[in-house]
């Protein structure tokens, strides 16, 4: 029980520590010696557990994108107006990308890996084209909701860009990436809904 244990800690120091180089400099940057030594495990206990930088990446991966699919699961069942949720899911998101290094590096995989598992927007963009059709009847008339996708996307692809950087600058005064993003939807819902139905 005892090295079962110590095992799921080593694997898991690893993760965080791939996930951690994987977000920074990148797939093709990033080596099992870097690794290594930023867990502070030696190579031949990281290869034990990952063989290869491959089944390292595929496990941050992986992990990063269960967390992020635990939030889109806990968006699609919320209550209340679907508008509301839409932003709701956006904000999580971008505070995933600020909190947690395999969620921000899960998305940086995606793109760099040939082959990688599925497109990072794949994980949380149908999620908000539902609710967004849910919600056309909260959205100003004539409102394209493909449009208001298209923006989300970008709203989202933004908080990513800015939570990138901000973990690059520890200790940053900036504002987080939530309360960014909160008030650029501020900005943005009035030209969507109108009058005050919805808030961030």
């Amino acid at each position: 029980m005892v090295k079962q244990e110590r095992a799921a800690r080593t694997r898991e120091a690893l993760v965080q520590a791939a996930a951690s180089a994987f977000d920074r400099a990148g797939y093709e940057a990033t080596t099992l010696a870097r690794v290594s030594k930023a867990a502070g495990i030696s190579i031949g206990a990281l290869t034990f557990h990952f063989r290869t930088k491959d089944e390292l990446a595929d496990a941050v991966q992986l992990r990063g994108e269960s967390v992020l699919r635990q939030a889109t699961d806990r968006a699609a069942a919320r209550g209340g107006p679907p508008l509301q949720s839409v932003i709701a899911l956006t904000v999580r998101i971008a505070g995933l990308l600020e909190e947690d290094a395999t969620v921000r590096a899960a998305a940086r995989l995606a793109r760099e890996r040939v082959g990688a598992s599925a497109a990072w927007s794949a994980l949380w963009l149908p999620t908000l084209d539902r609710l967004l059709a849910r919600a056309e009847g909260e959205l100003r008339p004539g409102t394209d909701r493909k449009t208001v996708l298209a923006l989300v996307a970008y709203l989202v692809t933004g908080a990513e860009a800015y939570a990138r950087d901000r973990a690059g600058t520890p200790g940053r005064a900036a504002d987080s990436t939530e309360q960014q993003l909160t008030r650029i939807w501020r900005v943005v819902l009035p030209g969507l809904a109108g009058g005050d139905r919805v808030s961030p």
